[in-house]
C-alpha cells in the first residue's frame, strides 16, 4: 500500500458520499474501486459518475471485495453500526460517517470489532482533520489564551423540515443533536476533554426527536461549555473559546472555518486564515488524507480522531439524550450513567 494507490469502497450513494467521492477523485494517491447501494441502479449511476470499476446492489458484496483497502460508510447514522460492522467482520478497514453510531453501546461494539479483527477504524469527524481547526487547537494547547474557561458553539439549520424528512424520523436517528449537535460537542471535547457533568433541555417534535437542544457541559477543572443545535432556526455556526489570558473567536462555520481571531490580553488581535493551498474549506479531503496516511503507517486508528475520543463524545451525546428524553426505536436505554449531572 505504501507505493500504490489506496483503494476505496463507498458504501451508500447519498449527498455526503458524493461529496467525499468528489474529493477522492482529486487525490492522486486515491482510487475508488467499488460502490454499493441497496439499489443497484443507484450504485451503477454513482460508479459511472465517479469512475468506480464495480457497482454492487448489496453491502455484503462490497465488504467481501478483496481489492478494497478501506470502506467509507456514508449511510444514515441509524445504519452505521450494521454497515461498518459488516465491513470490519469481512476484514475491511473503515472510515464511518459521524455521528459514529446512534449510541455508546453501538460504538463500543464497532471498536471491539475493529480490535478483534485488527482493522483500522475512524469516525469521519472532518472538523478534527481541518488544518485551521488543528491550528486553533495547537494554540490553545500551547497556552495562547491561558487555561480554558468557557467554550461556546452553535449549529442550526433554518428548515422547516417536514415530518417525513430524515431529520424528523426517529427510525433514522433524527433530530438536531446527532446530526448537528455532534459538532459543538466534539469541538468542546477537542479542547477540554470529556465533561464531568451534563445538563440539557430541548424542544421535541411530535415524532419524539429534538428540534433544538441546548446543553451545558462542565468539568471539575472549572471549565464550562454552552452548546446549541437546531433544525428549526438557522444559526451563525459561531464558536468562542475563552481562557484566563485571552479568547479565540470563530465568526462562522466553526467546524470548517475560513478564519479565526486570537485575542491575547494586552495585545492586538491576530487573525488566522485558511491556507488556499489546503483546498476549499468545505472539503472532506483532509480526513481522506489522514486515513491514507494512517493506513500506510500501519496504524489502527488516527491520532487526530482517536477511538477513545469518539467513545467519549458518544457518552456525552447519550447523556444529553438521557436528559431530554429522546429514544430511538429498539433502544432500551442510552447508557449515559457514566456521566453525572
Amino acid at each position: 500500500m505504501v507505493e500504490q494507490k489506496v483503494r476505496w469502497g463507498i458504501l451508500a450513494t447519498g449527498g455526503i458520499a458524493a461529496a467525499f467521492a468528489a474529493d477522492l477523485v482529486d487525490l492522486p494517491d486515491a482510487e475508488i474501486v467499488a460502490v454499493a447501494s441497496r439499489r443497484r441502479e443507484s450504485a451503477e449511476a454513482f460508479g459511472e459518475r465517479f469512475g468506480a470499476a464495480r457497482a454492487y446492489g448489496d453491502w455484503e458484496s462490497l465488504a467481501a471485495d478483496p481489492d478494497i483497502d478501506v470502506v467509507y460508510v456514508a449511510t444514515p447514522h441509524a445504519a452505521h453500526r450494521a454497515a461498518a460492522g459488516l465491513c470490519l467482520e469481512a476484514g475491511r478497514n473503515v472510515l464511518c460517517e459521524k455521528p459514529f453510531t446512534l449510541n455508546l453501546r453501538e460504538t463500543e461494539e464497532l471498536v471491539a470489532l475493529a480490535r478483534e479483527h485488527d482493522r483500522f477504524l475512524m469516525e469521519a469527524m472532518w472538523m478534527y482533520c481541518n488544518p485551521l481547526v488543528r491550528r486553533l487547537k495547537a494554540l490553545v494547547d500551547d497556552g495562547a489564551i491561558g487555561e480554558v474557561r468557557t467554550v461556546q458553539a452553535d449549529f442550526g439549520l433554518a428548515g422547516p423540515f417536514p415530518p417525513a424528512h430524515r431529520l424528523r424520523d426517529p427510525a433514522l436517528g433524527g433530530g438536531a443533536l446527532l446530526d448537528l449537535g455532534v459538532y459543538p460537542v466534539s469541538f468542546a471535547q477537542l479542547l477540554l476533554g470529556e465533561p464531568d457533568a451534563v445538563t440539557a433541555s430541548a424542544l421535541l417534535s411530535p415524532e419524539g426527536v429534538d428540534l433544538q437542544t441546548g446543553a451545558v457541559l462542565s468539568w471539575e477543572s472549572g471549565g464550562m461549555a454552552a452548546l446549541h443545535c437546531s433544525i428549526v432556526g438557522g444559526t451563525g455556526g459561531t464558536a468562542s473559546v475563552t481562557g484566563s489570558r485571552g479568547r479565540i473567536d470563530v465568526p462562522s462555520g466553526f467546524f470548517h472555518p475560513e478564519r479565526f481571531v486570537l485575542r491575547r490580553d494586552g495585545s492586538e488581535p491576530e487573525e488566522f486564515a485558511a491556507d488556499p493551498a489546503d483546498g476549499p474549506r468545505t472539503t472532506l479531503r483532509h480526513e481522506a488524507i489522514e486515513v491514507m496516511r494512517a493506513l500506510r503507517a500501519g496504524e489502527k486508528e488516527s491520532p487526530l480522531v482517536p477511538l477513545e475520543g469518539s467513545l467519549a463524545v458518544m457518552r456525552t451525546l447519550d447523556a444529553v439524550r438521557e436528559r431530554i428524553g429522546v429514544r430511538y426505536p429498539g433502544e432500551a436505554g442510552v447508557g449515559a450513567a457514566a456521566v453525572a449531572g
